[in-house]
Protein backbone atom coordinates (compact mmCIF):
# COMPACT_ATOMS: atom_id res chain seq x y z
CA UNK A 1 0.00 0.00 0.00
CA UNK A 2 2.87 2.46 0.93
CA UNK A 3 4.08 1.85 -2.58
CA UNK A 4 0.98 2.57 -4.17
CA UNK A 5 0.81 5.59 -2.72
CA UNK A 6 4.55 6.79 -3.40
CA UNK A 7 3.87 5.85 -6.74
CA UNK A 8 0.79 8.16 -7.43
CA UNK A 9 2.68 11.01 -5.64
CA UNK A 10 5.25 10.65 -8.35
CA UNK A 11 3.33 10.39 -11.31
CA UNK A 12 0.83 13.55 -9.98
CA UNK A 13 4.32 15.60 -9.45
CA UNK A 14 6.13 14.18 -12.80
CA UNK A 15 2.81 14.94 -15.07
CA UNK A 16 2.88 18.09 -13.25
CA UNK A 17 6.34 18.85 -14.28
CA UNK A 18 5.79 17.75 -17.78
CA UNK A 19 2.73 19.71 -18.85
CA UNK A 20 4.85 23.20 -17.16
CA UNK A 21 6.82 23.29 -19.56
CA UNK A 22 4.40 23.59 -22.60
CA UNK A 23 4.74 27.49 -21.40
CA UNK A 24 6.12 30.31 -19.46
CA UNK A 25 10.02 30.35 -19.27
CA UNK A 26 12.46 28.27 -21.19
CA UNK A 27 14.23 27.23 -17.85
CA UNK A 28 13.06 25.63 -14.93
CA UNK A 29 13.78 27.47 -11.71
CA UNK A 30 13.92 27.26 -7.62
CA UNK A 31 12.95 28.41 -4.16
CA UNK A 32 14.68 27.14 -1.59
CA UNK A 33 12.88 27.84 1.82
CA UNK A 34 13.05 27.73 5.54
CA UNK A 35 10.12 28.11 8.07
CA UNK A 36 10.78 27.77 11.61
CA UNK A 37 7.51 28.48 14.60
CA UNK A 38 8.76 28.52 18.11
CA UNK A 39 6.25 28.40 20.74
CA UNK A 40 6.74 31.06 23.49
CA UNK A 41 4.05 30.67 25.48
CA UNK A 42 0.51 28.70 25.83
CA UNK A 43 -0.92 31.23 23.32
CA UNK A 44 2.41 33.24 21.75
CA UNK A 45 4.84 31.83 19.07
CA UNK A 46 6.76 33.38 16.46
CA UNK A 47 7.04 32.65 13.06
CA UNK A 48 10.45 33.17 11.05
CA UNK A 49 11.30 32.54 6.92
CA UNK A 50 13.82 33.19 4.60
CA UNK A 51 13.23 32.03 0.83
CA UNK A 52 15.95 32.23 -1.70
CA UNK A 53 14.35 32.15 -5.54
CA UNK A 54 16.39 31.01 -8.16
CA UNK A 55 15.35 31.68 -12.39
CA UNK A 56 17.18 28.75 -12.57
CA UNK A 57 17.97 25.58 -10.53
CA UNK A 58 21.20 26.74 -8.99
CA UNK A 59 21.54 29.81 -10.75
CA UNK A 60 20.27 33.52 -12.02
CA UNK A 61 19.15 35.36 -8.69
CA UNK A 62 15.43 35.81 -8.78
CA UNK A 63 14.20 37.21 -5.25
CA UNK A 64 15.20 37.03 -1.46
CA UNK A 65 12.44 36.99 1.03
CA UNK A 66 12.93 37.65 4.88
CA UNK A 67 9.90 37.31 6.74
CA UNK A 68 8.60 37.18 10.61
CA UNK A 69 5.37 37.33 12.47
CA UNK A 70 4.08 36.89 15.90
CA UNK A 71 1.20 34.13 16.03
CA UNK A 72 -1.48 34.11 18.51
CA UNK A 73 -3.18 31.09 19.49
CA UNK A 74 -7.03 31.68 19.78
CA UNK A 75 -7.68 27.86 20.23
CA UNK A 76 -6.73 24.95 18.07
CA UNK A 77 -8.33 26.05 15.11
CA UNK A 78 -7.74 29.88 14.81
CA UNK A 79 -4.83 31.28 14.87
CA UNK A 80 -3.66 35.38 14.14
CA UNK A 81 -0.63 36.63 13.31
CA UNK A 82 0.60 40.14 12.26
CA UNK A 83 4.29 40.52 10.84
CA UNK A 84 6.43 42.06 8.91
CA UNK A 85 8.50 40.92 5.80
CA UNK A 86 11.72 42.50 3.40
CA UNK A 87 12.01 41.23 -0.19
CA UNK A 88 14.95 41.75 -2.52
CA UNK A 89 13.92 41.53 -6.29
CA UNK A 90 15.95 41.07 -9.23
CA UNK A 91 15.13 43.28 -12.39
CA UNK A 92 13.47 40.74 -14.74
CA UNK A 93 10.89 39.56 -11.83
CA UNK A 94 7.85 39.84 -13.64
CA UNK A 95 5.98 42.39 -11.18
CA UNK A 96 8.95 44.78 -11.80
CA UNK A 97 9.76 44.58 -15.77
CA UNK A 98 12.24 46.75 -17.17
CA UNK A 99 13.50 48.11 -14.27
CA UNK A 100 16.97 47.88 -12.76
CA UNK A 101 16.04 46.64 -8.69
CA UNK A 102 13.34 46.70 -6.21
CA UNK A 103 12.82 46.17 -2.97
CA UNK A 104 9.76 46.40 -0.83
CA UNK A 105 9.27 46.53 3.04
CA UNK A 106 5.94 44.67 4.00
CA UNK A 107 3.26 44.41 6.61
CA UNK A 108 0.83 42.17 6.68
CA UNK A 109 -1.94 40.75 9.09
CA UNK A 110 -3.46 36.95 8.93
CA UNK A 111 -5.63 34.76 9.97
CA UNK A 112 -5.15 30.90 9.74
CA UNK A 113 -8.11 28.05 10.04
CA UNK A 114 -7.57 24.57 10.65
CA UNK A 115 -9.91 21.72 9.75
CA UNK A 116 -10.01 17.66 9.39
CA UNK A 117 -11.90 15.84 6.77
CA UNK A 118 -11.07 12.45 7.78
CA UNK A 119 -7.61 12.18 7.59
CA UNK A 120 -6.87 15.35 5.24
CA UNK A 121 -5.62 18.47 7.39
CA UNK A 122 -6.96 21.45 5.70
CA UNK A 123 -5.20 24.85 6.45
CA UNK A 124 -6.82 28.28 5.00
CA UNK A 125 -4.63 31.21 5.25
CA UNK A 126 -6.18 34.63 5.33
CA UNK A 127 -3.56 37.36 4.67
CA UNK A 128 -3.98 41.36 3.96
CA UNK A 129 -0.52 43.27 3.18
CA UNK A 130 0.76 46.40 3.09
CA UNK A 131 3.61 47.02 0.49
CA UNK A 132 6.07 49.92 0.38
CA UNK A 133 7.37 49.47 -2.83
CA UNK A 134 10.88 50.80 -4.12
CA UNK A 135 12.53 50.61 -7.94
CA UNK A 136 14.34 52.87 -10.00
CA UNK A 137 14.20 55.80 -7.41
CA UNK A 138 10.68 55.83 -7.30
CA UNK A 139 7.98 54.40 -4.71
CA UNK A 140 4.51 53.12 -4.24
CA UNK A 141 2.65 51.83 -1.91
CA UNK A 142 -0.07 49.00 -2.26
CA UNK A 143 -2.60 46.78 -0.65
CA UNK A 144 -3.42 42.93 -1.50
CA UNK A 145 -5.30 40.17 -0.05
CA UNK A 146 -4.40 36.46 -0.33
CA UNK A 147 -6.39 33.48 0.33
CA UNK A 148 -4.61 30.14 0.72
CA UNK A 149 -6.15 26.23 0.79
CA UNK A 150 -3.55 24.28 1.62
CA UNK A 151 -4.38 20.29 2.11
CA UNK A 152 -2.32 17.78 3.66
CA UNK A 153 -2.47 13.87 3.83
CA UNK A 154 -0.81 11.49 5.95
CA UNK A 155 1.07 8.69 3.42
CA UNK A 156 2.75 6.91 6.63
CA UNK A 157 4.22 8.29 9.87
CA UNK A 158 6.84 8.90 7.74
CA UNK A 159 5.69 10.78 4.63
CA UNK A 160 2.95 12.81 3.39
CA UNK A 161 1.63 15.08 0.52
CA UNK A 162 0.56 18.52 0.48
CA UNK A 163 -0.95 20.77 -2.12
CA UNK A 164 -2.20 23.96 -2.03
CA UNK A 165 -3.47 26.66 -4.39
CA UNK A 166 -3.58 30.45 -3.63
CA UNK A 167 -4.86 33.07 -4.95
CA UNK A 168 -3.48 37.46 -4.58
CA UNK A 169 -5.49 40.12 -5.52
CA UNK A 170 -4.96 43.78 -5.92
CA UNK A 171 -6.80 46.74 -4.12
CA UNK A 172 -6.06 48.68 -6.50
CA UNK A 173 -5.38 48.79 -10.20
CA UNK A 174 -5.74 45.45 -12.02
CA UNK A 175 -7.52 42.97 -9.78
CA UNK A 176 -5.49 39.84 -10.52
CA UNK A 177 -2.59 39.51 -8.84
CA UNK A 178 -1.07 35.74 -9.19
CA UNK A 179 -2.28 32.61 -8.35
CA UNK A 180 0.18 30.10 -7.11
CA UNK A 181 -0.50 26.09 -7.28
CA UNK A 182 1.73 23.27 -5.82
CA UNK A 183 1.96 19.91 -4.67
CA UNK A 184 4.97 18.35 -2.86
CA UNK A 185 6.39 14.90 -1.28
CA UNK A 186 7.15 15.63 2.54
CA UNK A 187 8.91 13.56 5.26
CA UNK A 188 9.22 14.33 8.98
CA UNK A 189 12.72 13.74 10.09
CA UNK A 190 12.24 13.90 13.60
CA UNK A 191 9.08 15.38 15.75
CA UNK A 192 10.38 18.85 15.17
CA UNK A 193 11.84 18.74 11.75
CA UNK A 194 10.37 18.17 8.49
CA UNK A 195 11.38 18.77 4.85
CA UNK A 196 9.19 19.17 1.73
CA UNK A 197 9.97 18.24 -2.27
CA UNK A 198 7.93 19.76 -4.70
CA UNK A 199 6.13 21.61 -7.76
CA UNK A 200 4.78 25.43 -7.59
CA UNK A 201 3.35 26.59 -11.03
CA UNK A 202 2.79 30.41 -10.47
CA UNK A 203 0.62 32.39 -13.21
CA UNK A 204 0.69 36.07 -13.78
CA UNK A 205 -1.67 37.77 -16.01
CA UNK A 206 0.79 37.80 -18.60
CA UNK A 207 3.72 34.89 -17.72
CA UNK A 208 3.98 31.48 -15.85
CA UNK A 209 6.81 29.96 -13.90
CA UNK A 210 7.57 26.81 -12.80
CA UNK A 211 9.77 26.40 -9.69
CA UNK A 212 11.39 23.47 -7.69
CA UNK A 213 10.72 23.54 -4.08
CA UNK A 214 12.66 22.70 -1.31
CA UNK A 215 11.62 23.51 2.19
CA UNK A 216 12.43 23.07 5.87
CA UNK A 217 9.88 23.12 7.94
CA UNK A 218 10.60 23.50 12.08
CA UNK A 219 8.51 23.69 15.16
CA UNK A 220 10.10 23.70 18.44
CA UNK A 221 8.96 24.53 21.93
CA UNK A 222 11.35 27.83 23.46
CA UNK A 223 8.45 27.98 26.65
CA UNK A 224 9.38 24.26 28.02
CA UNK A 225 5.83 23.03 27.59
CA UNK A 226 5.05 20.47 24.83
CA UNK A 227 5.51 21.44 21.22
CA UNK A 228 3.48 22.97 18.88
Amino acid sequence: MMKNRLLVVCIFLTTLFVKAQDQGEDELGAWYMYFGNYKLSEKFSLHTEAQFRYYEVTDNFNQMLLRTGINYHINDRFMVTAGYGYIETDALYAEFQNEPNASENRIYQQLVVKDNWGKFRLNHRYRLEQRFLSAAGNSDFQNRVRYRLQITYPLSETFFMNVYDEIFLNLQDTVFGQNRLYGALGAKINNNVSVQLGYLKNHFSNTKFDRLQLGVFINADLSGNEKL
